[in-house]
């Protein structure tokens, strides 16, 4: 039996954040509570009797909380090697089963689980929001990966994202079913960051692909 939501993310705390993350990469922890939410949501969906692909793994929150949610083939993807090395750490610490590959996802094509099903994968994501200058738009980059692999995908946003991402999916075929914001808090990491926390309102989306 799946664990509850509130389950998921007391398991998903004792995950570790990156040991020194690049801000070109934006990587910021995903929090708990958001990634027990979209994958509690993507199991009661049925999502996860697909094989789940998590893009941009980072620390493996996404990858971890399906594996503990229900999810049996599951791989994460990113470009960072130490990155992988603490998703890996974080799989065995709480007996997730994940498989972990090293790949640019904007990119693709790359390894992927295998599906033997007919209904396709199922991507998870939490992409780069795209606020840093140079970086513009980095989650569309992710939104047209996961158009292109998956059946069904569930991404995290920044504020202010909807008209976007219900603008490309349906240009490209897709029906954004489920959409709710969820608090993000980021805490100071960066020279450029000048408070000691903030929390943003993350929008995340769940989208079938025609």
């Amino acid at each position: 039996m799946a664990p509850s939501r509130r389950t998921l993310a007391r398991e998903l705390e004792s995950l570790a954040d990156f040991s020194d993350p690049d801000p070109d990469l934006e990587q910021y922890l995903t929090p708990p509570e958001v990634a027990a939410h979209v994958c509690h949501l993507a199991g009661l969906q049925s999502d996860l009797e697909r094989p789940v692909i998590d893009l941009g793994t980072g620390t493996g929150m996404l990858a971890v909380a399906a594996s503990l949610a229900g999810a049996d083939r599951i791989a994460g993807i990113d470009v960072d090697p130490d990155a992988l090395a603490t998703a890996a750490e974080n799989a065995a610490r709480v007996g997730a089963d994940v498989d972990w590959v090293r790949g640019d996802v904007t990119r693709p094509p790359f390894c992927s689980p295998e599906s033997d099903a007919d209904d396709g994968l199922t991507v998870v994501s939490n992409p780069p929001f795209g606020a840093q200058h140079g970086n513009r738009h980095a989650d569309r980059e992710f939104l047209e990966t996961a158009r292109s692999i998956a059946a069904v995908s569930y991404t995290i946003h920044n504020e202010g994202s909807q008209e976007f991402v219900e603008s490309y999916a349906d240009d490209e075929g897709g029906t954004v079913t489920h959409a709710f914001r969820a608090p993000f808090p980021i805490e100071r990491r960066f020279e450029f960051h000048t408070a000691a926390t903030e929390t943003l309102e993350a929008e995340v989306f769940r989208i079938e692909w025609g």
